[in-house]
């Protein structure tokens, strides 16, 4: 090789490197910066969420709380709170953080994509309810003005996301929160589950996995410091008040006045004929249009077949078809046994 060429190469081997790393908006550097803008961002964001939140219940956020609420070190709070003030989104008043006009405009913008893609997700997909909060809290960054304005389009201008928490309409109004927490409420008293808290997850979860949801009758047998007893679809539930009190109920004195009457599918024996009178509100979007598409509606009759060995699925008669479902399926499907209606 010719020693004259050697520096040429050298030469356009540094500029090659220097412009993967430094190209303008597509460089290494240039795409450094903007996740470091983009994650920013949504810290900035989530921050104003929080505000807002503590707001709400009626206390004032600090420091220490943004901390423990977004995962970060004090030294990164301060930083967040700090820019926020510089951006004109936040104010010191007596010692306390309270949100501007223009921040309370930007975290509402905010909750509304958060709660509007939870009612998509809930929907119009099958991810699992314990899913919901958490995609949202990755695709509320991304959803502009218009594209929340869209999807709300798209979703029939839904007023309470699907854990009845109320979605801010585009110019801001918030409905007010209904009904009270459950732990409020005297013994014997008969509502409707209207709202549950899907924070923190892990006390969300064991809502979840002790079957309630949105639209559930229970009447409320027992409320002492050390726990609530409820009935609820037949059966017992006893919960510690520090998950009781992240559930809302409106007391109502018909316990069938606003939720769907009769008994679970589950309950009834092989060879024993219902009539469907409807599905819970807790089956949503894919799964609950897949068993109204198999013929799951009002007014139908349906026949348990057959059981299988080990107890689940169960297979059910459905217009002349057979079908099988999993207990916590049936469980969900409100029926009147034939033998009632005559």
């Amino acid at each position: 090789m010719n020693p004259s060429i050697i520096p040429l190469l050298v030469a356009i081997i540094l500029i090659s490197l220097l412009s993967v790393v430094f190209w303008p908006d597509r460089g290494l550097y240039a795409t450094w910066q903007n996740a470091r803008h983009l994650t920013e961002r949504v810290l900035l964001e989530d921050a104003l969420k929080h505000i807002h939140t503590c707001h709400l219940d009626n206390r004032f956020p600090t420091i220490e709380s943004l901390a423990g609420a977004l995962q970060i070190s004090a030294d990164q709070s301060t930083h967040l709170l700090t820019r926020l003030e510089s951006r004109g989104l936040l104010e010191l008043r007596n010692g306390d953080y309270h949100l501007t006009p223009d921040g309370e405009t930007y975290a509402l913008r905010i909750i509304r994509a958060h709660r509007l893609w939870e009612s998509y997700l809930a929907d119009h997909t099958g991810y699992e309810e314990s899913d919901w909060h958490k995609k949202a809290e990755i695709f509320e960054h991304n959803l502009t003005l218009d594209k929340t304005v869209e999807l709300e389009r798209q979703l029939g201008h839904p007023t309470h996301d699907p854990h009845g928490d109320p979605i801010p309409t585009v110019s801001g109004d918030l409905f007010p929160q209904r009904g009270a927490s459950l732990v409020t409420f005297p013994a014997n008293t008969v509502g409707r589950i209207v709202h549950l808290e899907d924070e923190p997850a892990v006390i969300y979860e064991q809502l979840l996995a002790e079957g309630l949801h949105l639209g559930q009758e229970i009447r409320i047998m027992d409320v002492t410091p050390q726990r609530v007893r409820f009935w609820t679809n037949g059966d017992e539930i006893v919960l510690a008040p520090t998950l009781a009190k992240n559930i809302t109920m409106i007391p109502h004195p018909n316990p069938e006045s606003n939720g769907l009457r009769g008994q679970p599918l589950s309950t009834i024996e092989v060879g024993q004929r219902a009539r469907v009178n409807g599905i819970t509100t807790r089956i949503r979007g894919a799964e609950r249009r897949r068993l109204m598409d198999l013929g799951i509606v009002a007014g139908t009759q349906i026949t348990a077949e057959m059981r299988s060995p080990g107890g689940d699925p169960t297979a059910y008669r459905v217009r002349g078809a057979v079908i099988a479902l999993r207990e916590n399926q049936a469980r969900e499907i409100k029926v009147t046994h034939e033998l009632d209606q005559e």
